[in-house]
């Protein structure tokens, strides 16, 4: 697992998410390396970035998705099916340095609270509970630039 290593410089928390939530309990940190102060604007191509869920693997059923921005640019946190023999990190972003959503099952991107909103600012948590049957999963961080940048993991739900 990356982080904690040479480059990631981890923003400290500003928020948490409740200590009890529904279900399997999936912990994502997201991060930007070599950032040490809060970064505005799009993302550069090539930027590196993590995005590290554990467990990799939960059972079927409530999964609570709680999303750390370790980072110093705002993230998000959605959750797309793979079909198919399909792998994580094989979307094509399209012009707008995103991948296609269609079919998400739901995401954090609000700070400090749970659901969808308009990213995760750096420091803080944001969360989603979900009842996901079995399958296979990948979070992703669908900013501009950010899939590309390697912000993504598959999930398995057995």
């Amino acid at each position: 697992m990356m982080g904690g290593g040479t480059g990631y410089h981890y923003r400290s928390a500003v928020c948490a998410a409740p200590a009890a939530l529904p279900g399997s309990m999936v912990r994502v940190i997201l991060a930007d390396m070599g950032m040490t102060r809060m970064s505005g604007g799009t993302a550069p191509l090539g930027a590196p970035m993590m995005l590290r869920a554990q467990p990799a693997s939960v059972p079927v059923g409530r999964v609570s998705l709680v999303a750390s921005n370790r980072g110093w640019r705002t993230h998000e946190l959605v959750v797309l099916p793979l079909v198919g023999g399909a792998s994580a990190g094989q979307r094509v972003p399209g012009p707008d340095g995103k991948v296609d959503e269609t079919g998400s099952l739901g995401e954090a991107s609000r700070s400090c609270a749970a659901g969808a909103g308009d990213g995760i600012a750096s420091g803080a948590v944001g969360w989603t509970t979900l009842t996901l049957p079995r399958g296979r999963y990948e979070l992703v961080c669908n900013l501009t630039n950010h899939y590309a940048n390697r912000m993504y993991q598959e999930l398995d739900v057995t």
